[in-house]
């Protein structure tokens, strides 16, 4: 691929446009767009990487806010400490990295540097699961949902696509502790057309079914949404519920899944041990109810290497492998 110029004023990425159609392969990248926009409001939002500005697009947020933008190199848990140190002294501060390196390697800084003081830290984990594809199991974040719902004190957010993306911002940015941000590789399909209205702690519906409920996170829910239509081919209504909060959790819509539907599947890009179906059976089994209920995921194991797109069919992860999942829990 060739460099050519990017047709924004002022920036040049060749790795983030596709240079045939001019549009941002990095669509659903717009963490770094937003959190400008809401630092043309607030004074206290402060945007901290280490050395993927590009990657992750928080360079939208360094062209608009430069003195506001602090690069630290490949140094993330050095970058978490400071973020604490930010908002000790009364800063929003919102770090981003890949998620594999945020969760897992910055798991102790996030647990005593963040979540046990309480500091407003904001963290953006991208390229989360086996999103990463090729780069492997070093880069595969399929643990990060069950590490960050462990620490106390820390919400626990993940958008399916840019829109939900943008609503979450909006809505954790006065979280009073940290927030870890669940976000995919950026080129996620659209599932709202606009920025839902969010409630804390609470699913958000994308289409209503009474045969069986799919609740999905982060890629899952476009997987899911293209298995509900499949299904209603065959006369089988799904209710698609997106899990865009994972800490707090919604009891609630866990507990109108089981008595309103036919049964329950959760799906996500993570292992299934302690991850959204874990957190799901945990609902059911407290509950006292009953109801069919499986969890599809990564089946605790390590993934393997390859495109997204082919890991993704591999696993049953896609529209006719969830769909195949969906028949069978019915069947049973």
């Amino acid at each position: 691929m060739t460099e050519t110029t990017d047709p924004r004023p002022g920036l040049r990425d060749a790795r983030s446009w596709n240079m045939e159609t001019s549009l941002p392969l990095m669509y659903s990248f717009v963490h770094g767009e937003e959190l400008a926009d809401m630092a043309d409001d607030r004074d206290d939002i402060m945007v901290l990487t280490a050395d993927l500005a590009t990657s992750n697009r928080t360079n939208d947020f360094q062209h608009r806010h430069p003195d506001r933008f602090v690069d630290l190199g490949i140094a993330e848990q050095n970058m978490t400490s400071v973020a604490a140190g930010l908002a000790s002294a009364g800063f929003v501060p919102y770090i981003s990295t890949f998620a594999s390196f945020a969760a897992l390697m910055c798991a102790e800084q996030i647990r005593t540097d963040l979540a046990y003081p309480q500091m407003k830290v904001r963290v953006l984990g991208h390229h989360s699961g086996i999103s990463f594809g090729f780069y492997g199991t070093s880069h595969h974040a399929t643990e990060d949902i069950a590490i960050t719902r462990a620490i106390a004190g820390l919400t626990v957010v993940a958008p399916s696509d840019a829109a939900s993306t943008r609503a979450l911002l909006r809505a954790t940015v006065d979280e009073p502790g940290p927030v870890y941000v669940r976000m995919g590789r950026g080129r996620e399909k659209p599932i709202y057309d606009s920025p839902p209205e969010v409630s804390r702690g609470r699913f958000q519906l994308v289409r209503e079914g009474v045969d069986l409920t799919i609740i999905a996170t982060g890629i899952g829910v476009q997987g899911a949404v293209g298995a509900a239509g499949l299904l209603a081919a065959e006369g089988i209504e799904v209710r698609v519920l997106d899990a865009l909060w994972l800490k707090p959790f919604d009891v609630d819509g866990v507990l109108a899944a089981m008595s309103e539907t036919g049964g329950i599947l959760t799906v996500e890009d993570h292992n299934v041990m302690g991850g959204l179906g874990s957190a799901v059976a945990e609902v059911i089994a407290e509950s006292g109810g009953s109801t069919r209920f499986r969890r599809h995921g990564i089946q605790d194991e390590y993934a393997l290497i390859g495109p997204p797109t082919h890991l993704w069919r591999h696993y049953g992860l896609d529209p006719a492998g969830i769909a195949t999942r969906a028949r069978a829990l019915l069947g049973s």
